[in-house]
């Protein structure tokens, strides 16, 4: 039976992935960040299995590193971990690049010294290319990082080619583009939408309040991507892959789609803010996943109007919930679409 350690395991992708190892078979150690809130809603789910272990861990720490793995000795690593949102990384700079540069810096060093054969995954992200105008990008594609997260994400990156080749480390390099899911955190723009709709179905909400509606980005569903990541830790050989569905579309399109499945008037619920632009924007993220095909045999089972779909029909389920609780009158329209859904 393997073991894999996953950092970042309450995130969506670290649910998404932990329910995908479990089912193969794996024992599966966990580690979250201490906080006052419990905040193990997405994996609660996964306490009953007894291959699942949970462990408090920050990636500001190497104790726990050199612990766990003493302990458990990983055949595989997946480094999730990472304060995951660019807007705030801008005004969290110091410390997004703490978790997310040296935080993987610490984990591989800590892996190499103790456990030399494991198989690393480490998540990169579409946004190291930045404002690269070179479009659709691939595993070449010039690195510009427009955000102190994607800095950070491009030194751990970089790490990864590093210890492959310094060490001969089986490293292993997921350059992500968008991907969402029900789970996905309720700052993200997409979830903010889908939420946003439910609310306003449910009479919870009036107004939508977004940012730049022109950024275009490659979205995909995560539960098609984290079986990406465990592709690439089965392979002969290490190498980086670029994981997207080779199609972009704009925030606008995202909103559209989502209010029109919930059969809502996006000029009489929306409004563009300024506090919810970045100081450094993305135009254009496209990803080009011929390698990820080619090689590893992977492609997206979902498409655009499947995820947004999955996630307004969650987020309305969930909002249904909340109004009854608080006894709000749900009026019978708020139904009218469900059924064509």
């Amino acid at each position: 039976m393997k073991t894999a350690l996953i950092t970042g395991i309450t995130g969506q992708d670290g649910s998404y992935l932990a329910e995908l190892l479990l089912e193969k078979g794996y024992a599966v150690i966990g580690i979250k960040r201490r906080t006052s809130l419990i905040s193990t809603d997405r994996i609660d789910h996964l306490f009953h299995n007894k291959k699942f272990k949970l462990y408090y861990g920050s990636m500001h720490d190497s104790g726990w590193m050199y612990e766990i793995l003493k302990k458990y000795k990983p055949d595989e690593i997946y480094n999730l971990a990472a304060q995951s949102h660019v807007r705030v990384s801008f005004d969290c700079p110091t410390e997004t690049t703490d978790i997310v540069a040296m935080g993987a810096l610490r984990l591989l060093e800590a892996a190499r010294l103790l456990t030399p054969d494991v198989k690393f995954y480490q998540a990169s992200s579409s946004e190291m290319y930045g404002d690269n105008p070179e479009y659709p990008q691939t595993e070449l594609t010039k690195l510009q990082p427009a955000s102190p997260y994607a800095c950070a994400k491009v030194f751990a990156h970089n790490l990864m080619r590093n210890y492959r080749e310094g060490y001969g480390m089986f490293c292993c390099s997921g350059i992500l583009f968008n991907h969402e899911s029900p789970r996905r955190g309720e700052t993200f723009v997409t979830r903010k939408i889908t939420m946003a709709a439910a609310r306003i179905k449910m009479g919870l909400q009036e107004k939508l309040y977004l940012g730049n509606l022109d950024a275009k980005r490659d979205w995909g569903h995560a539960a098609d991507y984290v079986k990406a990541m465990w592709l690439m830790l089965q392979q002969d050989e290490p190498d980086d892959y670029v994981i997207a569905t080779g199609k972009t579309h704009s925030v606008k399109d995202f909103l559209e789609l989502t209010f029109k499945l919930a059969d809502l008037d996006v000029e009489r619920y929306v409004e563009i803010s300024e506090r919810f632009f970045r100081p450094h924007e993305v135009p254009l993220l496209l990803g080009d996943p011929s390698k990820a095909k080619e090689k590893l045999g992977w492609a997206p089972k979902m498409d655009l109007k499947d995820l947004v779909r999955d996630m307004y029909l969650s987020d309305f389920h969930h909002q249904e919930k909340i109004a009854k609780s608080l006894g709000v009158n749900i009026s019978p329209s708020a139904y009218s679409q469900l059924a064509e859904i």
